[in-house]
């Protein structure tokens, strides 16, 4: 079936009821690999994100939000469907890598965000929204280039032909009028014009940011200013991480400014989060890009440092300014909450299996709560974690199912947000309850498990091969 006839089929189930709140434009920042600490008004005291920090100030802080995998791909398709990545099959990032002498073979997961789901996108675009997509997408099959307007996008931008890492080639830059051919102000610059040159319908704007994802480069002026901050004692040191950082937060600003400019900021929901926690170490290499604490340990990793991150939500009229709400959210969450917000009913097939929640009862009450567990899985390794593994956090609970060797490890988040003490040992009825909630959901999502690897060498166990198979 082509994708154009099962959208035309998708499209005659969308429905449209009243929405309860108009309809606001939308506008979703995704960073890529942002950690919990990464802004200053996340507990940062070497980084400046003084647009962030406004909008926290005028908004709501979630400080346990969470992102819907370790890794970049898994989240970013959890966002656009509202499923779990286990329930997507795509559980790690696209092309993903092998092991080939590892314990444990990967599973035969799915390299790319299949057609047969609805993407939130195609909700809103159906029910009057005009979509726009700039930044990161990563989410195509390898070798294949369907690209977000092949999932309900009407306009999606990347970087131009020629760049290399974080910069516009002179040419490009020089072609486009640009002052800096750092990718970060051009896609910061290309939002606000669109914001500026198209304002007659409900707009949704999924602004996808490359930063602070390696290689870790940033504009020279704001690395060499960060660079004469640096002193004994900070949690984060490295200039051009910092740099980075400020850019991705200019970039917010110059959105914010042409909210405000075109008369549209107090008809705009804005959520900022991240796909994933801070790189601490790039494949065992120890960079130290940046850090996570009091969390765990980083991207990669089965610890709240891997998944844990900074969220925002700026809602004028509804979110009370400065509040703070420690409620745990997760990505796949979103989707729910802009059909709830929009009165857009979505389809209803996909609505039927998504497994996000809307969060709308939070952003009106910070003391409201959700009463249900939130679950991971990621049955692959990461050279920039730890072993594969699921876990489960139930309300200050949080348990971690190690594939390799069948361990388990449970935290008191509340007591130990570092997870320093595993407590399993001192609370086998907790462990074996929540350890059985982890497996049930498992059987429910379909959730791939890896099997023994008949070639495992321990000599050769951490060998990395980068993913190569093709769409299956």
């Amino acid at each position: 079936m082509s994708r154009l006839f099962f959208i035309f089929l998708a499209a005659t189930s969308l429905l449209v009821t009243q929405p309860t709140y108009g309809k606001p434009n939308i506008v979703l920042f995704l960073a890529d690999d942002l950690g919990w600490t990464g802004l200053s008004c996340f507990g940062s005291d070497f980084y400046e994100t003084p647009h962030l920090d406004k909008l926290a100030e005028k908004g709501m802080k979630f400080t346990d939000a969470y992102s819907g995998c370790t890794v970049c791909s898994p989240s970013r398709a959890a966002i656009m469907t509202g499923l779990t990545p286990a329930k997507l099959h795509l559980t790690t990032f696209i092309p993903g890598q092998n092991r080939p002498f590892a314990k444990l073979n990967n599973p035969n997961w799915t390299l790319g965000l299949e057609d047969k789901y609805i993407t939130v996108a195609e909700a809103l675009k159906y029910g009057g929204y005009r979509t726009w997509q700039i930044g990161k997408w990563h989410l195509d099959f390898p070798g294949e280039s369907v690209g977000p307007t092949g999932h309900g996008f009407d306009f999606s931008q990347d970087r131009p032909a020629g760049s290399q890492g974080h910069f516009l080639s002179d040419e490009a830059a020089g072609d486009l009028g640009l002052d800096s051919n750092y990718a970060t102000d051009y896609f910061g610059k290309l939002a606000a014009k669109k914001i500026a040159d198209e304002s007659a319908d409900p707009f949704f704007l999924y602004f996808a940011f490359h930063v602070p994802h390696t290689p870790v480069t940033g504009r020279k002026d704001l690395s060499a200013y960060f660079g004469g901050k640096i002193s004994d004692g900070l949690l984060h040191h490295n200039a051009n991480y910092a740099a980075m950082v400020k850019s991705m937060d200019d970039a917010v600003g110059k959105v914010v400014e042409a909210l405000d400019a075109s008369g549209q900021a107090d008809n705009t929901l804005i959520i900022f989060t991240s796909d994933n926690g801070g790189l601490t170490q790039r494949y065992g290499k120890h960079d130290n890009f940046t850090e996570n604490l009091p969390l765990r340990r980083g991207k990669g990793s089965a610890y709240e440092g891997g998944t844990r991150v900074p969220t925002i939500v700026y809602w004028p009229e509804v979110v009370k300014p400065g509040t703070i709400c420690d409620e745990p959210i997760i990505g796949h969450d979103f989707y729910p909450t802009l059909l709830e917000i929009t009165g857009i009913k979505g389809n209803e097939e996909h609505n039927e299996i998504m497994e996000g929640v809307s969060i709308t009862s939070l952003l009106k009450d910070s003391e409201a709560t959700l009463e249900r567990d939130l679950f991971w899985h990621f049955p692959h390794y990461h050279a920039g974690g730890d072993s594969p593994y699921s876990s489960i956090r139930s309300k200050d609970w949080r348990l971690v199912d190690f594939f390799e060797d069948g361990s388990i490890e449970l935290y008191n988040l509340k007591n130990d947000i570092g997870e320093s003490h595993n407590l399993a040992a001192n609370n086998p009825e907790i462990a074996e309850e929540l350890h059985q909630r982890l497996k049930r959901w498992r059987e429910d999502v379909g959730a791939q498990m890896m099997t023994k690897n008949p070639n495992f060498d321990p000599e050769r166990q951490t060998e990395v091969v980068k993913g190569k198979r093709k769409k299956k």
